[in-house]
């Protein structure tokens, strides 16, 4: 565990002997409580630019494989993660679009369109500020480890199979379905349509980023094979799929704000779906925030954390922008990067914005490609492979809750999925609990 900054004046606080007001608290107000000064903006500066451009690639992917545009994977992110840093109960947590959402998204656009995933987001976003202020950000230590471990594979292998069209350049004779085993019956027919230019795109940018990996760690890896692959594409005029050919582009800034339609018959049909959106949204934010506890030495206030990824949802879709949640990866990021406070995650949505604004036109020449294969190392390093080889291993109860929650998942339903997982950890306690007696 990393030893807390030298910056952090305050040993880390028991939650439970907290007062009620505190529990609340957004972590800013306790960050300028304990003194903030140039030294501790110097840090953030440095932090949020790294995260900003860690961020600004995979957020345009991540809305891309969701089937939205690239700007809506932008929008979460500046005013979705400016919100989670403003208002939320870790001090080191940054918000934007997640892997985890893809198949959730995809699936909701697909069934009600993106004005219904909208409101979903907007309805969900609220059901995550009530389980806050209803003090239910404790119930993390509920859900099962293999029942995490077996989600989290999942959904990895749910999103490379999202990016098999653009990673080998298919072209596909009817819409490519949401479900996973027809999803690959459909992408297996259209493999005579392979572009070979797009598979040495995305093959080539997965070499850039493990290669500046291993050579140097600090380097933005991301960022710098995405853009390489943009000058490639540019200079050679490669026959591949760019955002500019599929979308048109990305604007050069925030959208004005609108609420969705908003209907009872439609609030009916979209329950399900946002509360699937605050369940993901909420599991993936604390566990986000415990990793960061982890990192820095640390305390989370898991209540103000819901509180905030509520807000931080409703004002998202107000601007047309993805759901949002905590984010492992860029969280892990921003403490590596030697953030001091929550600002750090305010300014990476600064300098997102300002990205926005100055390369917008650039944005246009980025291969579809090279997004995927951005995602694809992404869904690798989601997949805890060893933690699942492990607990398969064991040929016990938690394997078969690990299978249960990795296989349904895959192919039925994400809330099935973790829904039969938690049940059967529930029962093999039970169960177990009965046997000592």
């Amino acid at each position: 565990m990393a030893s807390p900054s030298p910056y952090d004046k305050r040993v880390p606080v028991d939650p439970a002997a907290l007062s009620q007001s505190e529990r609340f608290m957004p972590k800013l107000v306790s960050t300028f409580a304990d003194g903030y000064g140039f030294g501790h903006f110097q840090r953030d500066v440095v932090a949020g630019l790294t995260v900003a451009i860690v961020a600004l690639p995979l957020s345009m992917a991540i809305a891309i494989a969701s089937g939205a545009t690239p700007a809506s994977g932008l929008y979460a992110a500046i005013v979705g993660g400016f919100l989670v840093s403003a208002l939320g109960g870790s001090r080191f947590q940054i918000g934007g679009p997640a892997g985890a959402f893809i198949v959730l998204v995809a699936s909701i656009i697909d069934r009600h369109g993106f004005e219904g995933f909208l409101l979903a987001t907007l309805m969900g976003g609220a059901m995550l500020s009530l389980a806050g202020l209803l003090r239910l950000g404790g119930l993390i230590r509920l859900v099962p480890h293999p029942v995490l471990v077996g989600f989290t594979a999942a959904i990895a292998l749910i999103i490379v199979a999202s990016q098999i069209r653009d990673l080998f350049g298919l072209t596909l004779a009817a819409k490519e379905p949401a479900a996973f085993l027809p999803k690959l019956a459909v992408l297996w027919d259209a493999r005579p349509s392979l572009n070979i230019m797009a598979v040495i795109t995305s093959l080539s940018v997965i070499a850039i980023i493990l290669g500046l990996r291993r050579l140097n760690p600090k380097a933005p890896g991301l960022l710098i094979a995405v853009v390489l692959a943009a000058i490639a594409a540019s200079l050679l005029a490669l026959p591949i799929e760019t955002i500019g050919t599929r979308f048109g582009g990305i604007p050069g800034g925030l959208p004005s704000p609108s609420i969705p339609d908003i209907t009872t018959p439609r609030m009916l049909a979209l329950l399900p779906d946002a509360l699937a959106i605050a369940f993901l949204a909420g599991i993936e934010s604390l566990l986000s925030a415990v990793v960061a506890d982890g990192m820095s030495g640390r305390r989370h206030r898991a209540n103000a954390e819901l509180v905030a990824q509520g807000v931080a949802n409703m004002a998202s879709a107000i601007f047309g922008g993805l759901c949002v949640s905590g984010t492992i990866a860029r969280t892990a990021t921003n403490i590596r990067a030697g953030a001091a406070s929550p600002v750090s995650g305010m300014l990476h949505s600064v300098f997102l914005l300002g990205f926005m604004m100055l390369a917008a036109p650039m944005a246009s020449y980025i291969p579809l490609a090279a997004l995927a294969g951005v995602l694809a190392v992404v869904a690798w390093n989601m997949a805890d492979t060893k933690a699942f080889a492990l607990i398969f291993g064991e040929r016990n109860g938690q394997t078969v809750i690990l299978l249960a929650t990795f296989l349904l998942t895959v192919l039925v339903d994400l809330m099935v999925g973790i829904g039969v997982g938690c049940a059967l950890g529930v029962g093999l306690h039970l169960l177990s609990s009965r046997r000592a007696a």
